[in-house]
């Protein structure tokens, strides 16, 4: 992982992880009205216009600026296409955040979401200084708890009936991981 600061980018070896732009709207409404990618998210909405995706991307700046949460857009390194989104809170009294990510169905299974989730673990350990990071995903959602597991988070709960979504009730489950580099 590679951060330039000034840029606020996160280079991998495949990925370039940069802040969302204006330009990037309709992708995100096209990925992201998506009902597979919808049922395995906490709070993306269906159907998913643009407005929808113009109004998450115009809030990234600030939130990032003043620390509050850092959003990227997970980015070919060669070719800048969008292949998804990575984000994580920071709650700085507690020094720790909440990771998230959704990846385009197109892309799903190339690795992109772990290698996303690995950089940005890295970043906010180095350069943040978080002590933890954390993230849920619906038991349902296999796939997500592996990208967990390949970053090294371990489990440690569920959330039994979390949450309610689609005339049911989901289970989440709990992962996390201590900053190693303390």
């Amino acid at each position: 992982m590679i951060y330039n600061k000034t840029e606020r980018t996160i280079e991998t070896d495949r990925l370039h992880l940069r802040l969302f732009n204006e330009g990037d709207a309709n992708e995100v409404s096209r990925m992201c009205n998506n009902f597979n990618i919808y049922k395995s998210t906490l709070t993306l909405p269906f159907p998913y216009p643009l407005e929808c995706a113009v109004s998450w991307i115009a809030s990234h700046e600030e939130n990032f600026n003043s620390d509050r949460m850092y959003e990227f857009a997970v980015t070919d390194k060669v070719n800048g296409r969008l292949y998804g989104a990575i984000g994580i809170s920071n709650k700085k009294q507690h020094k720790h955040g909440e990771l998230a990510y959704w990846i385009g169905e197109e892309y799903w299974g190339n690795g992109y979401g772990t290698e996303a989730a690995k950089a940005v673990i890295e970043f906010v350990f180095k350069e943040k200084g978080y002590h933890k990071v954390y993230a849920r995903y619906f038991t349902s959602n296999p796939a997500s708890g592996r990208i967990m597991q390949k970053c090294g988070m371990v489990y440690e709960g569920t959330l039994k009936d979390h949450v309610f979504k689609n005339g049911t009730f989901e289970d989440l489950d709990l992962y996390g991981i201590i900053n190693p580099f303390e």
